[in-house]
């Protein structure tokens, strides 16, 4: 079972576009997927419909946006994850069955032993 809320949709109707509501902000998310290379994109637009984020990679244990500073951003971290550790990328064979898009929103003083098994390893850029 999740510790962790996570955004739930179904990898088969991608691209989708669907409104979220992140702390006491809605956005409007979209996700995309490249099947030539194999990896998930978001797109992120304000409550107004202006684009925030277009195309950002998601990154196995990388917090989506988190290279980018922007007060329109959410509050809690968005990241894609395999609770259990045992996945190395974000793949459509593993993304919504063991990897999924959470909102980290688990506290800072909680005990967490995932935290200690969320290795990112800087080698998922390939295009």
């Amino acid at each position: 079972m999740a510790k962790r809320d996570y955004i739930d949709f179904d990898k088969e109707e991608v691209p989708v576009v669907f409104d979220i509501d992140l702390e006491e902000d809605t956005f409007t998310m979209g996700i995309n997927y490249n099947q030539t290379n194999d990896f998930f994109t978001v797109d992120l637009w304000d409550s107004e419909g202006n684009v925030i984020v277009l195309g950002e990679k998601m990154v196995l244990n990388r917090p989506l946006f988190d290279d980018l500073v922007d007060e329109r951003l959410p509050g809690p971290s968005l990241v894609p994850m395999d609770e259990a550790g045992n996945e190395k990328r974000v793949s459509w064979d593993n993304f919504g069955v063991t990897v999924f898009l959470y909102i980290d929103d688990i506290s800072d003083d909680s005990d967490d032993p995932i935290e200690d098994n969320l290795d990112y390893d800087g080698d998922d850029y390939d295009y």
